[in-house]
């Protein structure tokens, strides 16, 4: 096969790798949404700026992505197609899932949160891997490992989760036990999901995840 189609390929594949990847991302904000057991880690911070500042929850989310992708520069990370598509795609299938998801006890939500962490972790390897540009949260992570290369995906995430967590508590964000589990193991998943879904190339570098 000739070179350009061998590239072609390889971008078809992970154009269509980014996209499933913010697809289940999406999903899995959803059914966390719908479990009712805790919001995520930057919704409990992006909840406690909203009563803060006055402004409504989806402002604070657009705004709050400013500031962020300014604390990339001294990372040297770069946003990509991928950056884009995350802000684009993600409220999309988060609105369509909660659409479709119904109603349930409260043994049926457990199962939704428990699937929507797993869910969640799968996707962001699956985006991530496509290096086509992390979204403007989970850049903070990649930059910061690709900088401290000693220090792992697992960790990085972690300490973010749990200090935007924190942040949102004090700033009056409600915390749930699914966003304490939500913090503490969408680490470990990413650290798991991220080698697995990465796509190689020749001419340019995989996203470092160290072994520890």
């Amino acid at each position: 096969m000739r070179p350009d189609g061998n590239a072609n390929r390889r971008l078809a594949r992970r154009t269509s790798q980014l996209f499933a990847g913010l697809v289940l991302y999406g999903i899995g904000m959803a059914l966390m949404v719908e479990s009712r057991l805790g919001l995520t880690s930057w919704d409990v911070f992006h909840q406690g700026l909203s009563q803060v500042t006055g402004l409504s929850f989806g402002w604070v989310v657009i705004l709050l992505g400013i500031p962020i992708l300014l604390l990339w520069i001294p990372l040297r990370q770069r946003p990509g197609f991928g950056t884009v598509a995350n802000l684009v795609v993600i409220g999309l299938v988060v609105d369509g899932a909660l659409a479709i998801i119904p109603n349930a006890p409260l043994w049926v939500r457990a199962g939704y949160l428990i699937s929507g962490i797993l869910v969640i972790g799968m996707g962001t390897g699956l985006y991530i891997g496509a290096r086509m540009g992390p979204g403007p949260r989970d850049g903070l992570m990649t930059g910061i490992v690709a900088r401290f290369p000693r220090l792992s995906i697992r960790l990085v995430r972690t300490v973010l989760e749990l200090t935007v967590l924190g942040l949102g508590w004090l700033l009056g964000g409600t915390v749930g036990l699914g966003t304490l589990a939500f913090a503490l193991s969408i680490g470990p998943l990413a650290q798991l999901f991220i080698p697995i879904f990465t796509i190689a190339a020749e001419d340019d570098a995989a996203v470092p995840v160290p072994a520890h």
